[in-house]
């Protein structure tokens, strides 16, 4: 079955389901390692480039590598509903730290809330992926930039090689430049931020931005507290029948003898 989808930015195209060749990709270890999947399963399920959008491709083929995050996860999305439908259920722990029960939900993947690339931001990116903001305390001018494919494999590296720095590895690699500043400074710069600056700035990249909220809000059946959780993109994503199976077991081995 295909479809012909419009992505956030206006990359439209058409896709089709996964099949079973695509399980080799997701068990494809050197490939996860990589951060390559991605790439890998949207090459594989885009089979039509029919307007590209803010982008510049050669030969009518998507190079995912230069598309932003956005696009690229509502891309995987719209090849999830094809093949599975629009209803996903997963599991996740109740956080209030007196319950942790497990909270099972199902939502409708096609109901989630989608922002469109703005015309400004779209000129912005097509003119060099240049944006800016000017921070409320240090009153800097910075220039920072939107992630593409290529971006979404390094940051992982990048997050592993300074677990204990997350938020300054993620600052230090989207902001391009700062005023004032000299380029061999800007890690310090950043680093020396107000935590106001830095939640100002991350909400500068996501309202330039374009994509899919996944940000659920979910309620305990046991402690009925209602919680905001991240949709769950794991391999159970893609593949619901193995994640099935597991739960099936988990319940066989935990039943009385």
């Amino acid at each position: 079955m295909a479809d012909i989808i419009s992505c956030p930015s206006g990359l439209t195209g058409r896709i089709r389901g996964m099949r079973v060749r695509e399980e080799r990709v997701l068990a494809d270890r050197k490939l996860a390692k990589s951060g390559g999947q991605v790439d890998e399963l949207l090459s594989s399920c885009w089979e039509e480039l029919l307007e590209a959008g803010p982008y510049t491709f050669t030969d009518g083929k998507v190079d995912w590598g230069r598309v932003l995050q956005g696009d690229r996860f509502y891309a995987l999305l719209q090849v999830r509903v094809l093949t599975y439908g629009p209803q996903y259920v997963f599991a996740v722990p109740c956080q209030a730290a007196s319950c942790r029960a497990r909270i099972d939900w199902e939502l409708d993947l096609t109901q989630l809330p989608v922002r469109a690339l703005s015309d400004a931001s779209r000129a912005a990116f097509t003119d060099g992926n240049r944006f800016e903001a000017t921070l409320p305390d240090a009153g800097a001018r910075v220039r920072f930039k939107l992630l593409t494919g290529e971006d979404e494999r390094r940051l992982p590296q990048l997050q592993r090689a300074a677990p204990e720095k997350l938020l300054s590895s993620v600052l230090a690699y989207r902001v391009q430049d700062i005023d004032g500043v000299d380029a061999r400074d800007k890690r310090r710069f950043l680093e020396d931020l107000s935590l106001r600056d830095a939640d100002f700035l991350v909400d500068e990249f996501d309202a330039v931005d374009c994509g899919v909220d996944t940000t659920l809000e979910v309620e305990c059946p046991e402690c009925f507290m209602r919680q905001e959780v991240e949709l769950p993109f794991d391999r159970g994503f893609f593949l619901p029948g193995t994640q099935r199976t597991t739960r099936r077991r988990e319940r066989s081995t935990s039943s009385p003898a």
